[in-house]
């Protein structure tokens, strides 16, 4: 654990009335509470993470590049640098290269404040794998050569109209047998089934310490940014956009994550 990681805020940030609360942003305030708010508010967020390390390690190839697009402080690119970084992996075969040769992490985000301190998380864990990290808006990014594309809860906050030229986009840059993870908040088109869980979900923060206000203006701010799309609706889009094998690799209440892979070519 690096010194950043353990030194994480808590996060009190809505603890207190907000007159005006406007629009969520990824600025400064959040990206210090960051690590702190998704684990106490994104029901099996820490699995995910450590999950998206253990399909690296199975869908990442040679001299290819691994996408982390939204990479906030850069959990997902650590857990896979941790991955294919094991020293089982490597070889000095040359005939038999380890999924680890010519391998490159691109970590893009268009958040300054959270872009600055992944890199000084990056930067603390050392490594044969090198990253790039890039301040960026996702939409401008140029995938190319990727054997793994990694959306984890980032797709919810673009446009809904650009949300399948995204895809179109990862799809277009990914190798034969390439993975993409997509890590989303659902809403469910059975309303019974989706105020269920939409109300487990908030007994998941009471029970991690958020007041009722604070679920509240939390809510509140992210009514305008974080638009949810239902498991149809990303199936299809992924469908769409071409991937051949689309299905649902964990859910815990209304957070989930599906695995969209390109078939062999």
């Amino acid at each position: 654990m690096s010194n950043q990681e353990s030194h994480n805020q808590r996060d009190s940030l809505f603890s207190a009335p907000i007159a005006n609360l406007g629009d969520w942003s990824f600025d400064e305030r959040v990206a210090e509470v960051f690590p702190d708010m998704v684990k106490r508010s994104i029901p099996g967020y820490s699995n995910i993470i450590s999950m998206i390390g253990m399909l690296a390690e199975r869908f990442v190839t040679p001299n290819s590049q691994i996408y982390d697009l939204g990479c906030s402080l850069g959990a997902a690119t650590l857990s896979i640098r941790r991955a294919i970084s094991d020293e089982k992996n490597r070889t000095e075969d040359k005939n038999n290269p380890s999924h680890t040769a010519g391998c490159r992490i691109i970590a893009v985000d268009n958040s300054p404040a959270m872009i600055e301190r992944c890199r000084r998380h990056i930067d603390s864990f050392k490594a044969s794998i090198p990253v790039d990290i890039i301040e960026q808006n996702i939409l401008d990014t140029d995938i190319q050569n990727a054997s793994m594309v990694v959306l984890n809860f980032t797709l919810q906050f673009l446009p809904p109209d650009d949300r399948q030229k995204m895809l179109d986009k990862i799809y277009a840059g990914l190798k034969p047998g390439g993975v993409l993870v997509l890590s989303e908040k659902f809403n469910f088109e059975d309303n019974q089934i989706g105020e269920l869980l939409f109300n487990m979900h908030y007994d998941f923060k009471r029970a991690n310490g958020y007041s009722e206000l604070e679920i509240s203006q939390k809510r509140s701010m992210l009514e305008n940014v974080m638009r949810t799309d239902s498991v149809e609706t990303h199936k299809s889009r992924l469908k769409q956009a071409g991937f051949q094998h689309v299905e649902v690799w964990f859910q815990c209440f209304n957070f989930g994550s599906l695995l969209a892979i390109k078939g062999a070519e």
